[in-house]
C-alpha cells in the first residue's frame, strides 16, 4: 500500500483558514481535500494511508497530535454529507415518479378521449401519440434518479468512508 503524501510548512495549511474551530473539529482545506480525495480514488480498494510532511518544530506543538483525529473527522463528516445527500435525491425521486407516472395516467386517458371526439384520422392519432410520448417523458427524471444520478454518489460516499478509516501519520523533516 502507497501511502497518500502531503508536504506542509504549517499544521494550519491543511485546514481552511477562517474557520475557528479546534484544529480536530476543522474543515479540510479544499486543495487539500481535492488532492487526497483525488489520489484516493485512484488506489486499489483496501486501507488507506496518509503521512503529513512537515518540519520537525510543528509536528512538535500541541495540535498536530490531532491531525489524524481532525482528517478522520472530516472525512466522516463528508460521507454523512453525502448520505443526506443521497437521501434527499431518492426523496426528490419518489415525488418525481408519483408527478410522472400521475402524468402518464392523465395523458393515456387524454389521449383515448381525443380519440373518441375526433375519430380514427390521423388528427386524433397525432395528439394520442404526442400525448403518450408527454407521459413517457415525463417519467425522463424518476428513471434517471433510480437508475444513475444515485451511483456516484454512493462511490463517492464510499470513498470518503475509506478516509475517515485511514491511517494518518505525521513525518517530522529534520
Amino acid at each position: 500500500m502507497r501511502p497518500i503524501e502531503l508536504r506542509v510548512h504549517d499544521i494550519g495549511q491543511l485546514f481552511h483558514t477562517l474557520d475557528p474551530l479546534p484544529y480536530r473539529e476543522r474543515d479540510l482545506d479544499e486543495r487539500v481535500e481535492e488532492y487526497v480525495v483525488g489520489w484516493a480514488g485512484e488506489m486499489p480498494r483496501g486501507a488507506l494511508q496518509i503521512v503529513v510532511h512537515l518540519p520537525a518544530q510543528q509536528a512538535a506543538r500541541e495540535e498536530a497530535a490531532h491531525v489524524g483525529e481532525a482528517v478522520r473527522n472530516y472525512f466522516a463528516y463528508r460521507a454523512d454529507i453525502i448520505g443526506w445527500e443521497l437521501r434527499d435525491l431518492f426523496r426528490v425521486g419518489r415525488t418525481s415518479l408519483a408527478v410522472s407516472l400521475a402524468m402518464l395516467a392523465i395523458s393515456i386517458v387524454l389521449g383515448s378521449g381525443l380519440n373518441g371526439l375526433l375519430g380514427e384520422g390521423y388528427v386524433a392519432r397525432f395528439f394520442n401519440e404526442g400525448l403518450i410520448i408527454l407521459g413517457w417523458v415525463a417519467n425522463w427524471r424518476p428513471i434517471q434518479i433510480f437508475l444513475y444520478d444515485w451511483q456516484p454518489l454512493i462511490r463517492r460516499r464510499s470513498l470518503y468512508r475509506r478516509l475517515a478509516r485511514a491511517d494518518v501519520r505525521l513525518s517530522a523533516a529534520g
